[in-house]
């Protein structure tokens, strides 16, 4: 919740998606818990911020009122806060109590997530949708999904998120599916999930440009962090990303050029590519993998990272 942008409507800002559903996640908890106070105090909360439509708002009223019919000792007890207490269940617990509550509520919940996923264009509220099929307890999920990857063309930042979300569900094996022009064999057991996840090679690349640019050039690695977090998730498993691992034949140095090369292009039209060669170190004999490297780096920005 350090992240998350919430205020009331004394102040006009918005209740963000992603919030929300934290704080649904909550009240859910409370009423599990027979915290009673503390429930009628969010709801309260919650009321009073903007950015939902109306019939949430009713929602949330009649629920509060039949909590303080029901519960009227409980009425002015209770605070929201924004710290989980430690002895609280897990974030991921609290995601697939909210899951489950969602499909008690409606039988169809996993569908229109399906739905949601597959049908629209990739966005925060696509990547919400395959967050929350991580946590469906439905066979019938892992059929879809795993149809849907290896039988629809997607944008490969899409095909990644979908590559965690089976992750998540512990789905396991070894599937073959197109990566742009190739195929490739995912283990769906050693999906990243998290930056971290990655392999020290990968971060070490990116270390590479920071220290050339993070000092005299602080936006342009700014931009190379957000293009290389992205390019490497869409290229994952690819001849390229194995090409990454390596931490010989100046290949390390060969992606840090063509990655600062891209920023600096697109950001300052900058196409001294010999420049950009000299500070990395890029010989005339390393210069056609630097070109190979460039090239797939400059594709992926053209077709766009956030549209499958």
């Amino acid at each position: 919740m350090k992240d998350s942008k919430v205020t009331t409507k004394e102040n006009n800002i918005v209740l963000f998606p992603k919030t929300l559903d934290y704080y649904q996640i909550q009240l859910t908890v409370m009423l599990e818990n027979e915290r009673y106070g503390e429930a009628m105090a969010m709801l309260r909360f919650l009321m009073q911020c903007q950015g939902q439509e109306q019939k949430q708002y009713d929602e949330w009223n009649a629920l509060l009122q039949w909590l303080e019919a029901a519960f009227p000792q409980y009425a002015d007890s209770g605070a929201v806060t924004d710290t989980v207490e430690e002895d609280e269940v897990s974030e991921v617990e609290l995601a697939r109590r909210h899951a489950r509550f969602k499909q008690e509520q409606d039988a169809g919940y996993g569908n229109k997530l399906l739905q949601m996923a597959m049908d629209q264009p990739l966005s925060e509220q696509t990547i919400l949708a395959l967050e929350q099929l991580s946590y469906l307890e439905l066979p019938e999920i892992d059929d879809a999904l795993l149809r849907w990857i290896t039988e629809r063309e997607i944008h490969p930042l899409l095909q990644f998120r979908v590559l965690q979300t089976m992750r998540r569900r512990g789905m396991e094996g070894t599937i073959e599916i197109r990566r742009g022009d190739e195929k490739a064999e995912i283990d769906i057991e050693t999906v990243p999930l998290q930056p971290d996840d990655f392999p020290e090679a990968i971060m070490r690349i990116l270390e590479r440009v920071a220290d050339q640019t993070e000092v005299h050039e602080p936006t342009l690695f700014y931009f190379a962090q957000e293009l290389w977090s992205q390019f490497v998730m869409a290229v994952y498993g690819t001849k390229d990303y194995r090409s990454m691992l390596i931490e010989e034949d100046g290949l390390p140095d060969i992606w840090a050029a063509a990655l600062h090369q891209t920023v600096s292009e697109s950001l300052n039209g900058n196409n001294s590519e010999e420049e950009t060669r000299a500070i990395y170190g890029i010989t005339d004999a390393l210069r056609f993998r630097f070109e190979q490297a460039y090239r797939s780096m400059r594709l992926f920005v053209a077709s766009g990272m956030n549209t499958p």
